[in-house]
């Protein structure tokens, strides 16, 4: 008899840390992960804002047959003309500022940090960048050098010099640009400190003092776009446009893709002195991207962004009667910040006994982390809520 597959994963699968969840699913549907004994968990992370159509939209899953039956890979990115890439670039660049026209598809969002501050040193001649602490851009040398936690970064150190890292909304941090900066990266809204949103003039502060020293502004929206704020693009709301904008996560629709996009003219200096500045193999990958097309033309049909923030908001009144920790929320994303780390765990593990599958934040391990599938219904953000009021209860 050969092994289950609870055996193959823990003899054969690499591990991210001592705890893993290892839950075993056999299929997912809508807002629900089935396991192999048919048990349903309504999923509140969204595979870390990845799933934010949901699971196995009937849309999303004919666009990937099709697309598969057509062609899958057939070159590097960048040197064929693929339409499932043209035709989600030019949906993407009509929902954006004129000035964000063209999408250097990549493989994941640390992918695009990393070509994001490549172009951002190639284009202005410079070398340093200012980020924020407890930023979340990626594990790779380049995007863990912006991190603004040294606890993850401490071990694979020496990293890339000319990194800066100042408090997140702080005057400080904008005071910190000058003529040796080639860019500022930030989030507009801070995913894995626990759903922090800076200062009304902390953006459009970093925006003129990069105008001023003719620095690039790289907005990180790869946790917070496709609606996960309220709004399809944070741009939307607040009107600051970056120089380069990252995305990953939801955009290819539950399939690996992440993207920079910029100006034309601005891109025009990965392609000389050397040609090939910035090369990916899967970048763009054609089912990708037909996956990520069909999950964004959902997103932007009927009524579905327009009703986020009240779905947020039932999420947030629901909850008003905690008896323990308080709550940051942004559009339909959520944290509940509790005294400690080890009371945290205990809340995801009875509510997933309940069957509510939630998580912690990174750097932010007392808070929970709630970022359901966009079309979530009332009877399941009630169902959630009321399960994760019951659990608190106990524990109070």
């Amino acid at each position: 008899m050969g092994l289950s597959a609870r055996q193959l994963f823990q003899k054969h699968i690499a591990f991210t840390n001592d705890m893993p969840l290892a839950l075993e699913i056999e299929r997912a549907k809508g807002s629900y992960l089935f396991d192999n004994e048919g048990k349903s968990y309504l999923d509140l992370i969204s595979g870390i804002s990845v799933s934010n159509m949901g699971h196995s939209h009937p849309k999303i899953v004919e666009a990937v047959q099709d697309q598969a039956a057509k062609h899958m890979h057939v070159l590097v990115y960048g040197e064929l003309i693929q339409n499932s890439q043209t035709a989600y670039a030019k949906a993407l660049t009509d929902h954006l500022p004129s000035k964000l026209n063209t999408v250097y598809y990549v493989s994941s969002g640390t992918e695009a940090t990393e070509g994001a501050l490549k172009l951002a040193k190639r284009a202005t001649g410079r070398t340093d960048v200012i980020s924020f602490k407890n930023s979340y851009h990626g594990s790779t040398a380049g995007a863990l050098s912006a991190m603004g936690d040294e606890h993850f970064k401490q071990n694979y150190r020496p990293l890339i010099p000319g990194h800066y890292i100042y408090e997140y909304g702080s005057a400080e941090g904008v005071a910190a640009i000058n003529g040796s900066t080639a860019a500022v990266i930030v989030e507009p809204v801070q995913a894995e400190s626990g759903i922090r949103v800076p200062p009304v003039d902390f953006l459009p502060a970093l925006r003129a003092e990069c105008d001023k020293w003719g620095c690039l502004l790289i907005f990180d929206e790869i946790q917070t776009g496709f609606g996960r704020t309220g709004h399809r693009f944070t741009i939307d709301e607040h009107g600051v446009c970056p120089d380069i904008l990252l995305l990953a996560k939801a955009l290819g629709g539950g399939m690996p893709l992440g993207a920079f996009i910029a100006d034309k003219q601005l891109f025009q200096a990965l392609q000389s002195k050397p040609i090939l500045g910035h090369i990916t193999t899967f970048g763009g990958h054609p089912v990708s991207c037909a996956a990520g097309l069909a999950a964004f033309d959902l997103l932007n049909q009927g009524s579905l962004l327009a009703s986020l923030e009240k779905k947020g908001q039932r999420f947030e009144d629901n909850l008003s009667e905690l008896p323990l920790g308080c709550i940051s929320r942004k559009g339909l994303w959520m944290a509940i910040h509790f005294k400690s780390f080890e009371f945290n765990q205990e809340m995801i593990k009875r509510c997933l006994d309940r069957g509510l599958l939630t998580d912690w934040f990174l750097f932010a391990p007392n808070a929970l982390r709630i970022a359901p599938p966009l079309p979530i219904s009332n009877e399941e953000i009630d169902f959630a809520s009321d399960t994760i009021l019951e659990v608190c209860h106990e524990m109070a």
